[in-house]
């Protein structure tokens, strides 16, 4: 693993959501890919922050809210990603080793990690991206 480079493991494209999209969008979107993490871009692709599924979930009201249904629904769609993302982000790059990417997603209780080139998102490294690597280099 010392020798493995992110840029071999990671997922690629990174699915990014832009940081003024709305909850409800954003949840959509990582329903639709299956994923559990975004990272937000500005108005020009730049990364400002990260979301996760457990961030747009711990946005949303409660049970026992008094609020109807229409009120929720009109609340939860003026709420944008910005509001509830994780911000300054912990990056690497496509030359990072693997072990240097877990040590930091280790250290940082993160489950994910933007890959950048220069000042673009090009791919996202994950936990599963990790456990596929050891299940491919190691259960053969």
């Amino acid at each position: 693993m010392k020798n493995e480079l992110v840029k071999d493991w990671m997922t690629t494209p990174a699915i990014t959501v832009p940081r003024s999209t709305s909850l409800p969008d954003t949840d959509a979107l990582m329903r639709q890919h299956n994923i559990r993490r975004l990272p937000v871009v500005d108005d020009y692709g730049k990364l400002v922050g990260i979301v996760s599924r457990s961030d747009v979930r711990e946005a949303q009201p409660s049970d026992a809210t008094t609020l109807s249904i229409y009120e929720l629904n009109y609340l939860l769609a003026k709420l944008t990603v910005d509001r509830v993302m994780t911000h300054p982000v912990l990056t690497v790059t496509p030359e990072t080793t693997v072990a240097e990417a877990a040590s930091l997603m280790l250290e940082h209780k993160l489950g994910g990690l933007p890959v950048m080139n220069g000042a673009k998102v090009i791919g996202i490294i994950t936990e599963s991206d990790i456990f596929r690597m050891v299940v491919k280099l190691y259960a053969e």
